[in-house]
């Protein structure tokens, strides 16, 4: 009989640090984008900085960009400079609907979403809405594709 050792697959989950990064990564590129089309020839000065308006269109902004690439790509742009990425608990894709439901913690909630996973699940590593979800976030590295072999030269 085989090993049940031999089938496990080894998953390792992203620190909180290497989330925060990320995070910031993403969130200050979302909010130039949302800048850029908001005001883009100064027509609608602040229209999403009128409360509580503005608040819920630049979340559904950031729920929409993490939805999109982390339920399609599995890492937002952030997560793939931080080599991270969203699985379901097993280690495979996530799907539409799993990142729909952790990208709306991250996107309305987010320190209800982190205080609730910190301290009602000490040392899961999981928000609240990762655990509603059913998604992890992993570490992953960077492969050259299969059949190809990058030489770096020396600088």
């Amino acid at each position: 009989m085989g090993d049940d050792a031999d089938d496990i697959a080894m998953l390792h989950l992203a620190r909180w640090d290497t989330r925060f990064w990320a995070w910031l990564i993403d969130f200050i590129l979302i909010n130039l984008v949302l800048n850029i089309f908001s005001n883009p020839f100064g027509f609608f000065q602040g229209i999403l900085t009128l409360e509580p308006y503005g608040y819920f269109i630049r979340s559904t902004g950031f729920l929409l960009y993490w939805t999109i690439m982390e339920g399609y790509a599995g890492q937002s742009v952030g997560k793939m400079v931080m080599n991270i990425r969203v699985t379901d608990r097993e280690g495979k894709p996530v799907r539409l609907q799993g990142a729909l439901i952790q990208s709306f913690g991250k996107a309305f909630l987010l320190p209800i979403d982190c205080l609730v996973g910190w301290f009602g699940m000490p040392g899961k590593k999981l928000r609240l809405f990762n655990r509603v979800s059913g998604t992890i976030v992993i570490k992953t590295d960077y492969h050259e594709p299969h059949g190809v072999r990058y030489i770096r030269e020396q600088e």
